[in-house]
């Protein structure tokens, strides 16, 4: 894994590590081998399904930022961060997303 891939990357600017492989299996429910593909071709798939906002948000939230500063960073209050959240997640999950995935890593089952 070559961590230079995500050094100029959103997720880098919120994460000290490059644990995003992680938070992915865990976010979409999916085993973590699915995600041992190349970190530039992962992390393309992951911009391509995610819009800015909620790209920035994951790696935000993974990062451990807190409330306020995401409310600031959105310009948003609770409500809507909420709101904001349930649907990036929401989207993680959703089997087009989660398709998505596995096949830019070609994963394929036994």
């Amino acid at each position: 894994m070559n961590e230079d891939v995500l050094l100029g990357s959103v997720w880098r600017q919120h994460n000290d590590s490059n644990n995003f492989r992680e938070r992915l299996a865990e976010c979409c429910v999916m085993p973590i081998e699915i995600f041992k593909g190349d970190d530039k071709e992962l992390y393309a798939t992951m911009k391509a399904k995610l819009t800015k906002k909620e790209l920035k948000l994951f790696a935000m939230d993974s990062g451990g930022a807190d409330t306020k500063e995401m409310m600031d960073e959105f310009g948003i209050d609770a409500d809507e961060l909420e709101k904001m959240k349930f649907k990036l997640y929401k989207k993680l999950k959703q089997d087009k997303t989660r398709l998505s995935f596995r096949e830019s890593s070609g994963y394929e089952e036994d």
